[in-house]
């Protein structure tokens, strides 16, 4: 199963607990990539190359675009533009320059998926509106603007805390400028850190019951 299925159009929309594992489990695979001897960009990071096996274990597929990193005398590679729109981020789109953080842009657009349901392009909402990312971002970094944006399928039952925390790791990965977007290793563990803390959080409000 692909994860653009999230929303509900093939099956039934996902509970929080899901989200979050199948956002950290995306995450490990960019670090992964990013980390090795040699840093891999991705290229084309994007909901549909997110694989879930019965369990919902997140694991990347389509290597087709993926890329060895700058060498240590480079800051970035420059390339013809094969990115999907919607996903791809600024810097590659105007000028084929693809930094190791350009996956990070797109993986940003992903929690945002992942947070409301909606898909990053989408045609059919209204003029403006067509690119997730042209209009969504002042939504990610007060508590009041998120809740109206997120999955109405998740009725209450999220951690708004936990939310908000992702919708601002989302917003960074937005960044405009590469250099601004925090690395994937770190993405990856605050995302374990926000799954580890709503665990803990259940399990009080369990014991209290």
């Amino acid at each position: 199963m692909r994860l653009n299925t999230i929303g509900g159009a093939v099956v039934q929309p996902l509970p929080w607990e899901l989200r979050l594992k199948i956002a950290i489990g995306a995450a490990s695979g960019l670090s992964f990539l990013h980390t090795s001897d040699r840093e891999i960009i991705y290229r084309d990071f994007k909901a549909s190359n997110i694989l879930l096996d019965g369990s919902y274990n997140a694991k990347i597929s389509d290597f087709g675009l993926a890329k060895l990193g700058p060498s240590a005398s480079q800051s970035h590679l420059s390339t013809t533009v094969m990115g999907t729109p919607g996903y791809a981020a600024p810097e590659y789109m105007q000028t084929g320059h693809l930094y190791v953080k350009s996956d990070v842009y797109g993986f940003g657009v992903v929690l945002v998926e992942i947070l409301t349901g909606l898909r990053a392009i989408d045609l059919n909402r209204p003029s403006g509106y067509h690119n997730l990312t042209d209009w969504i971002k002042p939504h990610l970094q007060e508590r009041r603007k998120l809740k109206k944006i997120m999955d109405p399928q998740l009725g209450d039952k999220y951690p708004i805390k936990a939310a908000l925390t992702i919708s601002k790791l989302a917003s960074k990965c937005l960044a405009p400028e590469p250099k601004m977007r925090p690395p994937m290793k770190d993405v990856m563990e605050i995302l374990k850190g926000t799954q580890a803390s709503t665990d803990k959080t259940v399990e009080v409000r369990g014991q209290n019951e």
